[in-house]
């Protein structure tokens, strides 16, 4: 029997070269798409049966192009690929606005109906995970483009469960906290950051790669078998922690 093939993008490093070697242990062929081409071949060589495709997962006939070379319908596929720019919502650009909102969400929907019109037209059952984050929960100053994209991207796959369910493809989230990596890694060098953020978490550390990587892999999995349309909060419980920020006398 072949092995199942798992398509992620934004692996060339941080989470997502985190989720595909974690893919690679379960037995999944890889395809790793970015668009940085330097860095994907190096994660691409060091995991085995793993294929490197630089694609711009905005651009539909680049993604057609890579899941025609494949020659097979990812049974996995795993939306990582996103960009960031802090800037207050006065100060960014229209053009960078548009730029993030392209790659964080409208990005994830189009390499998302390509795969989710293979499995249909194969017969066959997936899955489908997005990466968001708590960003898209609880927006913080300076995430502008990124916090409605990661919103979006929660409330898009709450829809794709919905139309593609009958189709046997199960459709989730994953929205990281604090994680020390990725592109946080600039982030948590700077060590007063790195304390004050620890502290806030209840678990009192910051999230690791493997973390994520753990949990779009269980929800990849026969045992997340029923689980559809659900954003899995990996965050330590941050998001529940507000009332504990604020001091009671």
């Amino acid at each position: 029997m072949p092995k199942k093939l798992a398509l992620i993008t934004g692996s060339s490093g941080g989470i997502g070269a985190a989720i595909a070697a974690a893919a690679s242990r379960d037995g999944y062929r890889l395809a790793l798409l970015d668009v940085n081409a330097a860095a994907l071949q190096a994660t691409s060589a060091s995991l085995p049966d793993a294929t490197a495709f630089t694609c711009d997962i905005t651009d539909a006939a680049q993604v057609a192009q890579v899941l025609q070379t494949l020659g097979q319908v990812p049974e996995l596929l795993v939306n990582n690929a996103g960009i960031v720019k802090f800037a207050p919502l006065l100060d960014i650009t229209v053009q960078d606005f548009r730029r993030i909102l392209d790659i964080d969400l409208t990005g994830a929907f189009v390499v998302s109906q390509q795969v989710a019109s293979g499995l249909r037209d194969a017969g066959k059952p997936g899955s489908i995970v997005n990466i968001a984050s708590i960003g898209g929960i609880t927006p913080s100053f300076g995430t502008n483009a990124y916090a409605a994209a990661k919103a979006g991207l929660i409330k898009l796959t709450e829809l794709m469960a919905l139309e593609w369910g009958a189709l046997g493809i199960r459709v989730n989230t994953v929205s990281p906290g604090f994680i020390d990596g990725g592109m946080s890694a600039a982030v948590y060098a700077n060590a007063s950051t790195r304390a004050v953020r620890t502290a806030a978490v209840p678990l009192k550390r910051l999230g690791l790669e493997q973390d994520i990587a753990d949990a779009v892999l269980f929800l990849a999995s026969e045992k997340a078998n029923y689980i559809s349309g659900h954003n899995l909060v990996v965050d330590g419980a941050l998001t529940h922690s507000l009332l504990n920020q604020i001091p009671r006398e």
